[in-house]
C-alpha cells in the first residue's frame, strides 16, 4: 500500500531562517507537540515530514520550484530543456535558465522555504520520538532512520542549489543565529549513515526508503565530492546484492502501470482522485503538453534531441561539438519525420517529435500541439506521460489534468549501473566500466521501438553496445556522461552533473550561443564560472535573518 502523505497543521510552522523560535512559538490553530508524544502521534508527525519529499506541502507555492523531478533547476537550467509555454508565463524561470537571476527571484525563495520546512518537520519528529513513552528502542530507531533520510534529502537539495546553507538539527537552541559558513556534506553523510545502519532491506509500504535506497543516496553524495572509491563500494553492493534487475523495456520506467518495478530502488509515490490531489506530481503539474489542455511547460531542447544521433555503427557522436547545423529538421505539421539519419531509439521512447506517435494519443501534429513553438520548440517530454485511455483514471479529474499517478523514480538500478561505471572509469577499471555501460545499451537495443500503426519503425533507429573496451579514461568519461544524458534525459539530473564534472561553463556557453538562434531570449546570455554553479541565497531570507547582525551571507557574484 502506498504511503499516504497528508498535510499536518504542525508543518505550517514558519521557516527556521526567519528568526522565530520555531520550537516554542505556538501559533493559533497549530497543534501542540505534547499531543504527539506517543506512538501514534510520532507516526503522524513522521508521515507529515514525508510530505515535502513530493516537492509540495500546500503552503509554499505550487511546488514548481521545488518539484522532486528538479525540472527547473536540473533540466531547464541545463542544456536539456526550455521553459516552454508562453514568454511571459512563469517568467521567473527565464532568469534562471539564462543565468541572469538575482536574489529576489521567487523560485529561489519557494525552493528554500519548502526544503527548510521539511527540515523543521523532521526535527519535530526527532524531538517527539525521544519523548514518546510507549515506543521501544527499536521502534524509535526505525522512526529516526526514516526522519534522518528525509532530512539528508532536504539538505542535499538545499546544498546542490545554494551551496552553503545553515544547518539546523533537533538540538539547535537558537536557529536564528546559525550561519551558512560551510558545505554540509559531513552532516548529510551522518544522517544517511544512520539510515543505512537502521533501515530495513524491504518495506511492504513502498513509499518508505530502504537500506538500499539509503546506500544509493550516499553514493550520490559521494559522487558530488569525487569520492569515487567510497561510492564504488556502495554501488557494487547494491548491484550485486540488492536483488534489483533491469526491466526488459526502457519505457517501463516511465509508465504508471509499471510503478515500483524490479528496477526501482526508491520511488516518490503519487496518487490521484483519492482526496490527496497535491500528492500527484504537484511540482510537474504545469508540464503537460498544450494539445491535451495542459500548460505546455518543460520542453526538450534541440540540443538534447540532437544528442540522440548515432553513427553507422549505432554509437553516439562523442566528439561532436553542438552547432546550429546539428539542429534536426522537423515537420511543423507532423506530416512526416524529416530527419532520416540514424538515432538512438530512446529518443522517441522518452521524447515526442512531430510525425512520431505518442502512445495512443496519435501522431505528434507539430506546431498545433505546442502552446508556443517559437518559445519552446517543437518537442514534448513523454517521461511523465500516460496513455489517453488512462485519462481520468491515472490522471486527476480535479485541478490540473496533468497531475497523475506516475511515480517519480528517484533511485533505480540504471542509476546504480551508470554511476558505478563512472566510478570504475575514475579508478581505472575501463573494462568493467565498458561492460556496465553496455548493460544499459543492450537493454535499449532489445527494447521495442516506437512504430506506426502498421508496425513500421517511426524513424531509423540504431543502437549497439561498444564492441571493445574503452581505450582511455578520457574516452570513458565522454561515453559514460553521454550515456547518462540519454538514459536520464529530462529527469532533473543534468545541470547538477555538469557542475560536479567541472564542464558546466563550456557546455552551457556553447549551448546558449547555439540555441539563441531559435530561442530568442537566449541572445547575449552567458554562464559565469565561479558564480552560476550555485544560485543566490534568497534575499528575503537574508533580510529576515540579518536583523541584528550578519547571519546569512550571500553567494559570490550575486
Amino acid at each position: 500500500m502506498k504511503l499516504k502523505i497528508f498535510l499536518l497543521l504542525l508543518g505550517s510552522i514558519v521557516i527556521v531562517s526567519c528568526g522565530d523560535d520555531w520550537l516554542e512559538t505556538k501559533p493559533k490553530g497549530v497543534a501542540s507537540l505534547d499531543n504527539f508524544l506517543n506512538k501514534k502521534g510520532v507516526e503522524d508527525l513522521l508521515i507529515g515530514s514525508y510530505k515535502n519529499i513530493t516537492g509540495h506541502n500546500g503552503s509554499t507555492g505550487e511546488g514548481w520550484a521545488s518539484a522532486v523531478s528538479n525540472w527547473v533547476f536540473g533540466s531547464v537550467c541545463a542544456d536539456d530543456a526550455y521553459k516552454g509555454s508562453n514568454p511571459g508565463d512563469q517568467s521567473q524561470i527565464n532568469y534562471l535558465e539564462c543565468f541572469t537571476v538575482d536574489a529576489a527571484n521567487s523560485y529561489l525563495n519557494d525552493r528554500w522555504r519548502l526544503y527548510f520546512d521539511g527540515v523543521v518537520r523532521v526535527n519535530t519528529v526527532l524531538n517527539a520520538n525521544k519523548l514518546a513513552p510507549d515506543m521501544s528502542d527499536s521502534e524509535k530507531r526505525l522512526v529516526e532512520a526514516q526522519a534522518k533520510f528525509l532530512r539528508a534529502h532536504y539538505y542535499f537539495e538545499l546544498t546542490i542549489t545554494y551551496g552553503k546553507v545553515p544547518y539546523i538539527d533537533e538540538n539547535t537552541e537558537s536557529p536564528e543565529l546559525v550561519q551558512n559558513d560551510h558545505i554540509l556534506w559531513k552532516e548529510i553523510e551522518a544522517d544517511i549513515q544512520f539510515a543505512i545502519d537502521n533501515l530495513p532491506l524491504t518495506w511492504s509500504d513502498k513509499g518508505r526508503p530502504t537500506k538500499w535506497a539509503a546506500k544509493a543516496f550516499m553514493s550520490r553524495v559521494f559522487l558530488f565530492q569525487n569520492k569515487f572509491s567510497e561510492a564504488r563500494t556502495l554501488l557494487r553492493d547494491i548491484y550485486e546484492n540488492g536483488g534489483f534487475t533491469l526491466v526488459p523495456d526502457y519505457q517501463m520506467n516511465y509508465l504508471v502501470s509499471t510503478n515500483n518495478n524490479a528496477e526501482s530502488i526508491f520511488e516518490i509515490q503519487y496518487a490521484v482522485n483519492n482526496g490527496y490531489t497535491a500528492n500527484a506530481n504537484p511540482g510537474d503539474g504545469i508540464c503537460g503538453p498544450h494539445f491535451m489542455g495542459s500548460s505546455g511547460f518543460f520542453q526538450p531542447s534541440h540540443s538534447l534531441v540532437s544528442a540522440h544521433r548515432v553513427d553507422n555503427a549505432g554509437l553516439p557522436l562523442l566528439d561532436n561539438i553542438y552547432t546550429v547545423d546539428n539542429i534536426l529538421p522537423y515537420s511543423k505539421t507532423g506530416d512526416e519525420v524529416l530527419y532520416k539519419g540514424f538515432v538512438d531509439p530512446r529518443l522517441d521512447k522518452g521524447l515526442a517529435r512531430p510525425g512520431v506517435p505518442i502512445y495512443d494519443w496519435g501522431i505528434h501534429q507539430g506546431d498545433t500541439w505546442i502552446r508556443n513553438p517559437n518559445n519552446g520548440g517543437p518537442y514534448i517530454n513523454k517521461k511523465e506521460f500516460f496513455y489517453k485511455s488512462e485519462f481520468g483514471t491515472v490522471s486527476s479529474i480535479t485541478g490540473r489534468n496533468f497531475y497523475s499517478a506516475n511515480n517519480y523514480r528517484k533511485y533505480k538500478l540504471s542509476h546504480v549501473i551508470l554511476w558505478l561505471a563512472e566510478c570504475e572509469a575514475e579508478v581505472g577499471s575501463l573494462q568493467e566500466a565498458t561492460r556496465l555501460v553496455n548493460l544499459i545499451r543492450n537493454r535499449a537495443k532489445n527494447s521495442p521501438v516506437v512504430t506506426f500503426d502498421d508496425g513500421t519503425p517511426a524513424a531509423n533507429y540504431l543502437i549497439e553496445p561498444y564492441s571493445s573496451d574503452f581505450p582511455s579514461q578520457d574516452f570513458a568519461r565522454k561515453a559514460i556522461r553521454m550515456e547518462m544524458r540519454i538514459e536520464f534525459s529530462m529527469e532533473g539530473l543534468r545541470f547538477f552533473d555538469l557542475v560536479r564534472w567541472g564542464i558546466v561553463e563550456e557546455t552551457m556557453n556553447n549551448y546558449l550561443s547555439v540555441e539563441a538562434n531559435v530561442i530568442g531570449y537566449y541572445a547575449g546570455t552567458h554562464f559565469t564560472k565561479g558564480q552560476n554553479e550555485i544560485w543566490p541565497i534568497p534575499q528575503i531570507q537574508i533580510d529576515l535573518s540579518n536583523l541584528d547582525s550578519e547571519i546569512l551571507k550571500q553567494n559570490p557574484g550575486y
